[in-house]
């Protein structure tokens, strides 16, 4: 029911804004960022910056957005002064105001005063503002197209300014990149007299540094770098020279040592004058040989020739020792050149090692000059790219659809607007419904009792209507003193309608009652509750008739001392009871009050004034002589008890007691105080028989049933009950 209302009076809602909304037209211009153009921007400069990326897309969204377009229109349009745009610009709420404020200024009404440049400045700031808050920009998919949409009651003023946004934004683009340009050129222009002068600069430092260090160069390499090489390269070919040279000396030292006058060595070879002395020998060693073998080895003429021979091989040493002489000079003569080289080496090693050292500093110098002087041209030839740009307007955006005026109004969208309301009703009540379901913290179902309370669920009792009183006996005589006289007709209604779902709750508390308390002969149960007003004192009466209609000896004790509820409905004429039982030691036989159509036997507590030591009556030992005594003639005794929540005085009876019902209203007590109560009175908890949800709404409780639950199927064994 909550959900329907709300959504009812969100469609009366709908419908009235449906019909007294102002009918708002809206105008679409389409701008699309040209890749063809934007190649032709690249081409031509990348100092204004290019679109190609979605980041970059939705910055031109954002720019489109911006007070510097708005304010444009504004002034293009003239809008200030436009009263049509004005009448859309504001609520209603705001024109009545501003009418009211010049109404009240009466000196407007004779003498225009002109305005100054702060309002013009403030109506400018307020139309730019208007026309941002009615217009609206969108991405059409991933594609580069941008939607610029505006609303407004008059549908030629919606296409104006349509247009005039997507023209001003093309004149903003145009403007930002000749400006992005002008500025670069004055910047480059700054830089490239500054650079020119530094490239100047380093140039002139490395020439000085070259002049200051020595560091002349032949070519790309440096004079004393070139110098360095070519000793290297003589000192190499002196070594190998020397090496040739004392290598020759060792061989020809040998030959002279061994005495070896037939050694070849190259230079003895090429000797004339050793080649001469060897052919001498030679031939005299011939000659010896022939005559030695005709005339014998001591013949005159071959003892000369072998002196000859001797004198020769002489001869041909002294020619060796004479060529070993000159290797020796050769020795000499290339280890001093190779001594000379090596110092010429060792020096200009030196003055290269140093040059190396100064040459960390020219280089550092070179690499700084080539750095300037590559910067200078480049920013040269940048100044030149952007001297060029300046002369080109071109800009990577075109409208591609123009807006025109619309024939029907865009808003409000009526289905839309009634669906909007239709779901925003929906919600509410829904919220609605949920918080009171949240909210709803009391017993609703015997599951609950169960779940909350690990407590036997005993039945349900329905609401009963007070009714009308009930007849009770004429006591003019004095003869229906004694009887029990119900004020009204529910304190009957367990005898009234023995087959109802009320009194079948009885019964299942009955049979509780007997599972749990068997082999006692005398039964004594409490009924109690968490608070007063729960019904507790209906459910004790009519348990204690049906016990009694069953042909169970069975009496009811009013134990309420504080608000005996059972002695209003059943015994408000008694002039004596149970505290005259407790305190004066009264028969209570003789106090009791009956019922001759159930046999029912009643003990009021009639209560005068209050009584400040309830507990410790109901917890006396006149009290459990007083049970003990009734046991005796007894099978049941019901005793209805004050609640649990306010006193203590069922705790303190809780001793003497077999066994208690415990009675809770059905929507009314919520679930954690029953839970506390019971948490803080163990004892009762401990000997509680089970649950009665009293004054329960059934037409309500189809609400909280559950599939599978004992109230889902309700209807189905509804039938064996017969409330009528």
């Amino acid at each position: 029911m909550i959900v329907a209302a709300a959504v009812a009076a969100a469609i009366v809602l709908g419908l009235a804004y449906i019909f007294t909304a102002v009918p708002l037209y809206t105008s679409n211009v389409s701008v699309l960022i040209d890749q063809g153009n934007r190649e032709v921007v690249q081409q031509l400069s990348t100092i204004g910056g290019v679109v190609d990326d979605e980041g970059s897309v939705l910055s031109q969204v954002e720019l489109l957005k911006s007070d510097t377009i708005a304010l444009s229109v504004v002034d293009k349009l003239d809008l200030t002064n436009d009263a049509a745009f004005a009448s859309a610009g504001g609520s209603v709420i705001g024109t009545m105001a501003g009418t009211l404020r010049s109404l009240a200024n009466v000196s407007s009404w004779f003498v225009v005063e002109p305005e100054t440049s702060d309002q013009v400045e403030a109506k400018r700031r307020a139309a730019a503002n208007t026309l941002l808050w009615n217009m609206e920009i969108s991405r059409v998919g991933r594609t580069y197209v941008l939607s610029i949409s505006y609303t407004s009651p008059s549908s030629s003023l919606s296409a104006k300014i349509a247009n005039a946004i997507g023209e001003a934004y093309l004149v903003d683009k145009l403007n930002s990149k000749y400006e992005a340009t002008r500025r670069a050129s004055g910047w480059l222009q700054d830089r490239i007299a500054e650079l020119r002068q530094k490239a100047l600069d380093s140039d002139l430092a490395v020439q000085k540094f070259r002049s200051s260090n020595g560091l002349v160069a032949a070519g790309s390499v440096l004079v004393a770098d070139q110098q360095l090489s070519e000793l290297n390269s003589a000192l190499i070919v002196a070594q190998s020279d020397t090496a040739k040279a004392e290598a020759r000396l060792q061989r020809i030292a040998q030959i002279i040592a061994s005495g070896q006058g037939d050694a070849i060595v190259t230079d003895v070879l090429d000797s004339s004058i050793s080649n001469e002395l060897r052919q001498k020998y030679l031939d005299a060693s011939k000659r010896e040989a022939q005559i030695s073998d005709r005339l014998g080895v001591n013949h005159i003429q071959a003892i000369r020739l072998r002196s000859e021979m001797t004198e020769y091989n002489r001869l041909m040493f002294e020619e060796v020792n004479r060529i070993a002489e000159s290797y020796k000079s050769d020795l000499n003569v290339a280890k001093a050149r190779e001594k000379s080289l090596t110092d010429s080496v060792a020096q200009a090693t030196g003055i290269s090692a140093t040059a190396s050292e100064t040459q960390v500093q020219l280089r550092e110098l070179e690499r700084e000059a080539d750095t300037y002087k590559n910067m200078y041209q480049t920013f040269l030839q940048r100044y030149q790219e952007a001297i060029q740009q300046q002369s080109f307007p071109v800009t990577e955006a075109r409208i591609i659809t123009r807006a025109a005026a619309p024939d029907s109004p865009s808003h409000p969208r009526k289905p839309l607007v009634l669906a909007l309301f239709v779901i925003i009703g929906a919600a509410v009540g829904s919220g609605l419904g949920a918080f009171r379901e949240f909210r709803d913290r009391f017993f609703r179902t015997g599951e609950q009792v169960r779940d909350v309370l690990n407590l036997e669920f005993l039945g349900i009792a329905p609401i009963v209507a007070p009714g009308k009183a009930v007849d009770a006996p004429d006591s003019s005589d004095g003869r229906g003193f004694g009887q029990v006289r119900k004020t009204h007709a529910v304190s009957n209604y367990v005898i009234d309608h023995p087959l109802s779902a009320f009194a079948e709750t009885l019964r299942s508390a009955k049979i509780a009652a007997d599972l749990a308390l068997t082999g006692k002969s005398c039964k004594i149960i409490g009924v109690v509750s968490s608070l007063p007003g729960e019904g507790k004192s209906t459910i004790a009466v009519n348990f204690a008739e049906l016990l009694a209609g069953q042909g169970n000896r069975t009496v009811l004790i009013d134990g309420d001392l504080r608000n005996p509820g059972a002695t209003r409905a059943i015994g408000r004429h008694a002039e004596s009871g149970l505290l005259e039982v407790l305190i004066d030691n009264k028969d209570p036989q003789s106090l009791f009050l009956r019922n001759d159509r159930t046999k029912l036997a009643f003990l009021p507590a009639v209560v005068r004034h209050r009584i400040p030591h309830s507990s410790e009556l109901l917890s006396s030992a006149r009290m459990r002589q007083v049970l003990a005594d009734i046991s005796n003639t007894a099978d049941y005794i019901i005793i209805d008890l004050p609640p649990l929540g306010p006193v203590v005085d069922a705790r303190a009876i809780a001793g003497r007691i077999d066994g208690f019902i415990f009675v809770t209203e059905w929507g009314k007590t919520a679930r954690r105080v029953v839970r506390q109560v019971l948490a803080s009175d163990p004892y009762v908890r401990d000997k509680c028989l089970g649950v009665v949800l009293n004054k329960v709404d059934q037409e309500r409780m189809k609400l909280y049933r559950a599939y599978g639950s004992s109230e889902y199927y309700y209807s189905r064994y509804s039938q064996y009950y017969q409330e009528g």
